[in-house]
């Protein structure tokens, strides 16, 4: 039996991942933010074991540790950096504290959990798989914030890989297009928020952007694959011998790979025009 922790396994992805690597017959060490959620998956599967993490928090990523020493995992087989925010709006009025809490979250955070877990992963030279997006090869208006980190994971997944290779650690990325995920309806009432924050100016500005935007999230939610299609390919990314540096999931996310490799810059802006977050 192989162990595994996940970061974000509440809901989505992170959850989606959780219960297909358990009912593989696989210990889970389930990163969550609520009690609530630990108990929840203990009840769909007794291989899950669940523990508070808020990774952007260091007294989280130690009690982390300390439980994997209490469950004597001194090596362990694999990480899932799933655990992630998303946000947006126009560049020119988003605040900058926005920028923080992505970085914050959606990179550091990752980091500051891969770093605790090296050693353990060395031991068993385990996989680290980063939950990335399409976003990371391809960024849209008004969704930068996200776009940057992701695009950040993929520079780190890419050193962090050469790093690690003397210790045969795989490192892959998993970049998924549109899931039907809760993220979406965290992502409207964000937008929301931030909607009701921008300045008239703004509005008067980016009001046609940020309209094509919603329309955007509800025909990808509509068209999005279901999140145990992403937790598939993560159990391949952990499971197979030689894993792909890189997997993209859904056809949008194909497309857009395909897209981004061939075309021109100029006519890769105007596809991306029309991509929408």
């Amino acid at each position: 039996m192989s162990t595994f922790v996940i970061t974000g396994s509440s809901t989505g992805i992170g959850e989606a991942c959780t219960l297909r690597l358990a009912r593989s017959g696989h210990r889970v060490i389930a990163g969550v933010r609520r009690e609530a959620d630990g108990e929840r998956l203990v009840g769909l599967h007794a291989s899950i074991v669940p523990v508070m993490l808020d990774i952007t928090d260091q007294d989280h990523i130690d009690a982390l540790l300390a439980r994997l020493d209490d469950l004597g995992v001194t090596a362990l087989d694999g990480l899932v950096n799933n655990a992630g925010i998303v946000s947006g709006g126009p560049i020119e009025f988003l605040p900058l504290d926005d920028w923080r809490d992505h970085f914050e979250v959606n990179v550091l955070g990752q980091v500051g959990v891969t770093k605790a877990l090296i050693p353990r992963l060395r031991r068993a030279h385990g996989r680290v798989v980063f939950i990335g997006s399409i976003s990371g090869r391809v960024s849209t208006p008004l969704v930068g914030p996200y776009g940057a980190s992701k695009h950040a994971i993929e520079a780190i997944a890419e050193s962090l890989r050469e790093e690690l290779s003397p210790w045969e650690i795989a490192v892959s990325v998993v970049e998924p297009g549109a899931v039907r995920t809760p993220i979406w309806d965290k992502g409207r009432t964000l937008a929301d928020e931030l909607e009701q924050r921008l300045p008239t100016e703004a509005h008067e500005l980016y009001a046609d952007a940020i309209d094509e935007i919603r329309r955007g999230l509800d025909s990808q939610e509509r068209a999005g694959v279901p999140a145990d299609d992403v937790a598939a390919v993560v159990e391949r990314a952990l499971t197979r011998k030689r894993p792909r540096y890189r997997y993209l999931v859904g056809r949008d996310a194909k497309a857009a790979g395909v897209l981004e490799r061939f075309l021109p810059d100029r006519a890769m802006a105007y596809v991306t025009r029309r991509l929408g977050p």
